[in-house]
């Protein structure tokens, strides 16, 4: 007892404080935090969306790699695929297998099966009331033509020696190549829901594999033994039956995905959790995925990026365990980690995959859809509409899942809507144009705005979104030279800009990744034409090497904040 106390409290000293969060929310109710954790190892950062818990305008469920079992495809290009029909966020899915891109677990998508638990490890299940359920799920199916009840030895993966699979419609256009398969094409046939019996008539028999696999059928595949047994007891013209029966409360869950191990049992971590994983897959500090929920039932995704020194180290499965019970998890289960860990909100990527070459392809992922209207953030955070080129017009646009209501506002800083339109919409996204302006063309009073949609769809379900912006003609006409030549013991002017009112003004020097390189002050500026001095220096003192930078000015006053940056090249002298 005395080893297990003093080992929890060592693995309890890994995660030590964590840096100041920042929070941003990406829709009403739908929340992104990016946090960097100082443990002793080295940084780990962290990336956390919560969700509200599933129902109404919410869902949680898997999404496959291009629409089918096989093949693979990056979280983000899954995210576009679904972004007409709903806003999405969420994370890379099971473990897969690299040949061909099935996953390894479980996948279940509105009580239709499309792939089978693996018995070993835990499948994550979302219940009909938004409940998540982690734990381990067995299976067992059967088949029967005209003739005895015999056993499935899968579905929609190639049949082990002697053994007989199902092929439907979600593993791709056609059965994978396989010598001397016998393959029965069925058809019509009803998608893959458990504990139901399903029916249909025997149409075609093939040879070898690449059966085309017919939308609204399947195909039963079947090599040594049970080829025989197929074309004996289930000829053309044959009716057979297949049921897949899932281990007492699956059934009930509307999706589910594979994964593990599990992390959190009733609010406490998991140091072991007894199932089918390698010790490198669990020891080792690196990128990891988890998914939870917490008590009062929203939803916890969390990817820590791994393999990235000086950025970030990483963590071991125990200590992603104990992260997801500090974010307040009840119940978690970890996700396929390593390259493949990824997190994205609407096809844009939120953390930074330790894969050689950026984002990696993956077999499926979990998702939270929103079905409410989504309006994203401005073109601009700040409208100045002084003629300088940047920032004259704000593009503001809003996005429905399905046909509603709507109701869109431009509305200013007095309260006072200078914009509204309410109609019937067909789904769609609708795109507008502010430039800032009264109809005599004078600038419109500056301050704090806001984008406001709200929506009610065909079954009454109402959701709205405020979007702020800035309208501040404070700062403009930054200008810079294409090229400055930098040396020892010289300043040069790097730039100018014009202030229409005085303004708390920084000024950096950056690199095109938005590094800063060097802050060159922070003071008070006057209205009028100002300059910024440069040594040519970064902040240790040392002179820049040549090529590209960025020189960014921000200006702060009563009206909100405004910014520009500007492009410039460095030249040692």
């Amino acid at each position: 007892m005395l080893r297990r106390f003093v080992i929890s409290v060592l693995l309890a000293a890994v995660v030590t404080a964590p840096a100041a969060a920042s929070t941003q929310t990406l829709i009403p109710g739908l929340t992104y935090t990016r946090q960097v954790l100082f443990t002793p190892h080295g940084p780990v950062t962290e990336h956390v969306l919560v969700a509200p818990r599933p129902g109404g305008l919410w869902a949680v469920r898997p999404a496959l790699s291009d629409l089918a079992i096989a093949g693979r495809e990056r979280v983000t290009a899954m995210q576009h695929e679904a972004s007409s029909s709903a806003t999405v966020a969420g994370v890379n899915g099971d473990f897969f297998d690299a040949r061909d891109g099935r996953p390894d677990g479980i996948l279940m998508q509105d009580r239709v099966l499309h792939s089978v638990p693996n018995s070993t490890r835990s499948s994550i299940g979302v219940a009909a009331s938004g409940a998540l359920d982690v734990r381990h799920a067995a299976w067992n199916a059967f088949w029967q033509g005209r003739g005895q009840r015999r056993p499935l030895t899968g579905l929609n993966e190639p049949a082990n020696a002697g053994g007989i699979t199902l092929y439907t419609p979600a593993w791709g256009g056609a059965t994978p190549p396989a010598a001397g398969a016998t393959e029965a094409v069925i058809y019509p046939f009803p998608a893959v829901t458990p504990a139901a019996d399903l029916t249909g008539p025997v149409v075609q028999f093939t040879q070898g594999g690449n059966t085309t696999i017919p939308p609204g059928g399947a195909v039963l595949s079947a090599t040594g033994g049970s080829a025989l047994k197929l074309q004996a007891e289930a000829p053309p013209g044959a009716r057979v039956l297949i049921r897949y029966v899932l281990s007492s409360g699956w059934a009930d869950d509307v999706s589910a995905i594979g994964g593990g191990p599990l992390l959190v049992r009733n609010g406490r971590a998991v140091f072991r959790a007894f199932e089918d994983f390698e010790p490198f897959v669990l020891a080792p500090r690196t990128a990891r995925t988890a998914v939870g929920q917490r008590h009062d039932g929203s939803i916890v995704f969390v990817v820590v990026d791994g393999g990235q020194v000086g950025y970030s180290v990483g963590l071991t499965n125990y200590e992603l365990a104990q992260q997801m019970v500090r974010l307040g998890c009840v119940t978690a289960s970890a996700l396929e980690p390593g390259p493949s860990s990824t997190m994205a909100f609407d096809g844009q990527l939120l953390n930074r995959p330790s894969d050689p070459s950026g984002e990696r392809a993956v077999s499926d992922a979990l998702f939270v859809y929103y079905y409410g209207v989504y309006a994203p953030p401005p073109s601009d955070p700040v409208l100045s509409p002084n003629g300088d080129g940047a920032g004259d017009r704000e593009s503001l646009s809003y996005k429905l899942p399905s046909p509603s209501t709507v109701t869109a506002k431009i509305v200013g800083p007095d309260g006072g809507a200078r914009f509204s339109q309410t109609a019937g919409q067909p789904a769609g996204t609708y795109k507008f144009s502010y430039p800032g302006t009264k109809p005599d063309g004078s600038v419109e009073a500056e301050g704090r705005w806001h984008w406001v949609v709200s929506a009610r769809d065909a079954q009454g379900r109402a959701s709205s979104i405020d979007q702020p912006f800035w309208l501040n003609n404070t700062l403009g006409f930054l200008r810079a030279p294409a090229t400055v030549a930098v040396r020892a013991n010289r300043r040069v002017t790097l730039a100018r800009f014009r202030l229409t009112r005085p303004a708390r003004v920084t000024t950096t020097v950056e690199s095109l990744s938005g590094l800063v390189l060097r802050s060159l002050g922070k003071s008070t500026v006057r209205a009028g034409t100002a300059s910024v001095h440069w040594d040519g220096r970064d902040r240790r003192g040392h002179l820049v090497y040549g090529g590209r930078y960025v020189v960014r000015v921000r200006a702060v006053n009563g009206l909100g904040p405004s910014e520009l940056k500007q492009v410039f090249r460095v030249r040692r002298a």
